[in-house]
């Protein structure tokens, strides 16, 4: 068994096709020939090199080298990893099919593989930091071999997704061969600085505010942004563990209902239904659900319908929320929450 990252899309913009119709695609633009049929690598550049003339030839070694394997090395019973750029989860995915091609497209879904995805969305901070490096390579398809990736990958899968075990040491590191296609990518292989930032912090908030501390955590936010608050006592909440409204006294609007989960399990439609009904028994007009793990896939496209009443957090945008009114947090919770802004180059698509 072999073990792969593939993207969709750089803003994560396929990925509900990918797991729609439990598929993996090449996404690249233009790209409409059956790779089944080409004699060889070089063949393939030459054929990127028409849709890129000005590229450069180690770009398009790169990528000859990512989109290669998909037709010529992947296997039916490879794992197939897809980090979510929606939310800070991670699909597993099985490989059910051998390599299709769809001369008519639509452009760019010409070249596919059918997946069979495991269970849910599983949250990032199940894995260790290191695959999650691995996870966060500047790569659209690779192949994930370091720090004993594919067999950790492969206990999480018969522990129904459990802890990576690697995260303390259960499993030895090994060092592996190095294929064709890594030794093509190493030297080029960038990581995402700014997902592994976010990987680290989400584990300290992990760390520092589980259980009801992340109630009290997404208070502060609240707080920061003029809300006057009520917090419930950890236990029993009565179906809402924050109140809100704008104002000196919350006597403004809007006025929300919160619920707030931290537990590593994405959060069902029955769930954020019982918010539904709070907000009715406490009189908000809007409700806030905020799931540190997320929401089941059919969870968002369902509450379309309830878009002008409830928002759903997912840890990408609780993130997102406390960067933006950090400063404006009270000091206790800055103190326990130590953060610094940094500015780095950001990588181009040039340079990979």
């Amino acid at each position: 068994m072999s073990l792969w990252l593939i993207r969709a899309g750089r803003y994560g913009e396929f990925e509900s096709k990918f797991l729609d119709k439990n598929r993996v695609y090449v996404t690249w633009e233009g790209l409409s020939n059956d790779l089944l049929k080409l004699e060889n690598k070089t063949t393939l550049i030459s054929i990127l090199e028409t849709l890129d003339p000005g590229a450069k030839p180690r770009k398009l070694l790169n990528h000859a080298s990512q989109i290669w394997p998909f037709a010529h090395a992947m296997q039916k019973g490879d794992l197939v990893v897809l980090p979510l750029k929606t939310q800070q989860s991670i699909y597993i995915g099985e490989i059910t099919s051998d390599y299709h091609f769809e001369p008519k497209g639509p452009n760019p879904f010409h070249h596919w593989r059918s997946v069979k995805w495991i269970g849910e969305a599983i949250p990032r901070q199940r894995f260790g930091q290191d695959l999650l490096h691995s996870f966060g390579a500047f790569l659209t398809i690779c192949r994930i071999q370091r720090n004993n990736a594919e067999a950790r990958v492969k206990a999480m899968k018969a522990s129904g997704w459990g802890d990576d075990p690697g995260k303390k040491g259960l499993l030895l590191k090994s060092k592996p061969s190095v294929t064709e296609t890594e030794e093509d990518l190493l030297d080029t292989e960038m990581i995402d600085l700014e997902q592994e930032g976010l990987d680290r912090i989400a584990m300290m908030i992990q760390a520092k505010f589980s259980g009801h501390g992340l109630t009290r955590l997404v208070e502060g936010i609240l707080k920061a942004q003029g809300y006057t608050t009520y917090r419930s006592l950890e236990g029993a909440d009565g179906g809402a563990d924050i109140l809100a409204g704008m104002g000196t006294l919350g006597f403004g609007t809007p006025q929300l209902c919160v619920e707030v989960k931290s537990e590593l399990t994405p959060i069902d439609r029955p769930t954020v239904d019982k918010l539904l009904g709070a907000m009715s028994k406490f009189n908000a007009q809007q409700g806030l659900f905020v799931s540190w793990s997320g929401f089941k896939t059919n969870v968002q496209k369902e509450l379309a319908q309830s878009f002008f009443k409830v928002r759903l957090w997912t840890q990408k945008e609780l993130l997102a929320a406390l960067f933006t009114h950090y400063d404006q947090l009270d000091p206790d919770l800055k103190a326990e929450l130590p953060l610094k802004r940094i500015w780095t180059v950001a990588a181009q698509e040039e340079e990979v």
